[in-house]
């Protein structure tokens, strides 16, 4: 975060040192910039005994899998060996964006947990394919188990609120579910969070509203708390940011509900717009 006008840190950044590059050839920074406030929303690596899986077969994929990669802790790059990235090119609070509360001067995001790794294979032919002109091209993926759940231990989404003038942590909360484990009765299934795409947007009357989780719900949240107040459900996935405003003193708050493929949430192409009962 940056003052306004000057552009100077909010908080202040340590330059801390960082692991090297095995790749043959490659040079990289010795040093990379640490805010020391806000503390990380989410965290900087996990260890093989952590691995989450519904079975044992499971944790021992997992486990031997996040083993075998590389990590040396945050901005390890990647290797030809394969490296874990947690978080992952599609984790942290890269695709939601944030929700700003003027009044507390708040700010308001999910964050998602997902494990990935990434691997750098020699080229065949340095004009085909991916990353042309490279000795290198890269493959990546999701870090998953048999079963196609996240092996990071959860929750895999969180919401998260930060007082913008002391960087601290207000609260957290587990956000989200997986489709069909609260239905199955899965213990404890409210606190694994799922995978979120999409931000939250906050009213003046201190209500956070976000869709974006796997199982097609739009929430309302207490800003003071971070407790669940109200979900209504969505014809389709809510993987998009609501927004909410007044028509003749009524407030109104909608959101597109698509789905999303890579996620894969119920597919449509709806807007959906909630109110109060007059």
């Amino acid at each position: 975060m940056l003052v306004e006008g000057t552009g100077e840190p909010l908080f202040p950044v340590e330059e801390r040192a960082v692991p090297a590059s095995s790749v043959p050839g490659e040079i990289l920074s010795p040093t990379q910039p640490f805010p020391v406030l806000p503390e990380p929303i989410h965290p900087f690596g996990f260890s093989p005994s952590d691995v989450f899986g519904l079975t044992d077969g499971d944790q021992t994929v997992c486990r031997e899998t996040a083993a075998a990669l590389d990590w040396e802790g945050m901005y390890t790059p990647p290797s030809l060996n394969g490296t874990l990235m947690y978080p992952g090119y599609a984790g942290g609070m890269n695709w939601g964006g944030i929700a700003i509360d003027q009044r507390r001067r708040w700010a308001v995001t999910n964050v998602m947990r997902l494990p990935f790794w990434v691997r750098l294979e020699e080229r065949a032919s340095p004009d085909r394919g991916n990353q042309i002109g490279t000795p290198y091209h890269m493959v990546r993926a999701m870090l998953m188990s048999p079963s196609g759940l996240p092996c990071s231990p959860p929750p895999w989404s969180t919401l998260v609120a930060i007082d913008l003038d002391t960087g601290e942590k207000i609260w957290e909360v587990p956000f989200g579910a997986m489709p069909g484990f609260v239905e199955a009765g899965f213990p404890d299934a409210e606190r694994l969070g799922s995978p979120a795409m999409g931000g939250p947007v906050i009213t003046a009357g201190g209500l956070v509203f976000i869709g974006a989780a796997m199982d097609d719900y739009l929430r309302a949240y207490d800003i003071e708390t971070g407790n669940e107040l109200w979900r209504g459900a969505l014809p389709a996935g809510g993987q998009a940011t609501p927004m909410t405003y007044i028509v003749d003193g009524k407030q109104y708050v909608v959101i597109a509900a698509g789905g999303h493929g890579s996620i894969g949430t119920t597919r449509g192409d709806f807007v959906v717009a909630f109110t109060l009962p007059d």
